[in-house]
């Protein structure tokens, strides 16, 4: 499960906003900068609704496609995060790499949006995108875009608006038929390190390092959590998992499957087909506030064994964790398998 060769960890933050168009009939105008604004985009405060949140993410994909790095300067919240390759990009990277990158889409198609709340203040909005269509690689050449995504978009109340603090997209795949990786000879496998590394220079512009900014002082004490729930993940412990987690935690799987509810989440990871695992780890944590009562982590995880008869290795996973009293618990986490 883990060894899954998925295109879209090359293509994260590009994918982001080209699997956010709108149906098959919706063309991005030649001239709708100014009806499509920052401001207009995000939705009242007031009542977030899977409809609402999608036809935003829509008006983001029309201005991605023109390239317009203006317009997610007001869009994306200050505190947005994303994970591309597995390296913590921030809202200035992001918008940087939208000004720079140009796509050519011909068909889009959202299905099975689903909205979940995360607290009274987040929300997190996922749905499953089809498309057609190529955007410029880190060597500027078209690439065609994965498809079909699962795709999940985190918001947080901000004064009158919603704002996006993440994004992410998984691939769909059968856990039973994976893409199989492509065959690699051992001199291939490290010129491949150096053009992964320069992959995520050319396109956030910075140092393949996480973002600089300082990790919250609660990270500690949230990856402490997140290894306790590796633990239980390696020994079908439900009863820790329902210590850890929100009665309305959700998830999206490295296969692309999107899961609500504690009871469904929970029997999700007690019952996945995974044999031999006898070590697990966490590490690379980074955690930063999106509201007084809600954090972001950004982890690696790891463990041995196999899943689905596949070897099992990394995880790219970015988790939000929620205040209850005095105890944090996972109210939403997106899983994304290393190249």
């Amino acid at each position: 499960m883990k060894r899954i060769c998925v295109f879209i960890l090359t293509l994260a933050a590009t994918a982001f906003f080209a699997a956010c168009g709108g149906m098959t009939e919706n063309k991005p105008a030649a001239n709708n900068a100014n009806a499509t604004n920052a401001n207009a985009a995000n939705p009242v405060a007031s009542a977030p609704t899977k409809e609402i949140l999608l036809a935003v993410d829509k008006q983001a994909n029309e201005a991605f496609l023109r390239g317009d790095g203006k317009f997610f300067e007001g869009f994306l919240d200050d505190k947005f995060v994303m994970l591309e390759g597995g390296h913590r990009m921030d809202k200035a990277a992001v918008v940087k790499m939208i000004g720079s990158g140009k796509c050519d889409v011909k068909d889009w198609k959202l299905e099975e949006p689903q909205m979940a709340m995360i607290d009274a203040d987040t929300a997190v909005l996922t749905y499953k995108g089809t498309f057609d269509g190529t955007c410029s690689g880190p060597d500027g050449k078209a690439m065609k875009l994965p498809s079909p995504v699962r795709a999940a978009s985190v918001y947080i109340r901000s004064g009158e608006k919603w704002m996006p603090v993440f994004h992410g997209e998984n691939l769909i795949v059968d856990p039973k038929n994976p893409p199989a990786p492509p065959a690699k000879s051992e001199a291939k496998k490290e010129e491949q390190k150096k053009d992964d590394k320069a992959a995520v220079n050319s396109n956030t512009g910075t140092a393949a390092a996480p973002a600089k900014a300082t990790p919250d002082a609660k990270t500690d004490a949230l990856v402490k959590i997140h290894q306790s729930g590796w633990e239980a993940f390696k020994a079908k412990d439900a009863k820790k998992f329902e210590e850890i987690t929100t009665k309305n935690v959700s998830f999206v799987d490295p296969m692309g499957m999107w899961i609500s509810g504690q009871a469904n989440v929970i029997k999700v990871w007690t019952d996945v087909a995974c044999k031999d695992i006898t070590k697990v780890s966490v590490s690379d944590g980074f955690a930063s506030a999106i509201s007084p009562t809600a954090e972001i982590l950004t982890v690696k995880g790891t463990s041995d064994g196999t899943c689905y008869g596949l070897k099992n290795g990394d995880l790219y996973q970015t988790a939000v964790y929620v205040k209850e009293g005095d105890a944090w618990k996972l109210a939403f986490m997106f899983e994304s398998p290393a190249m």
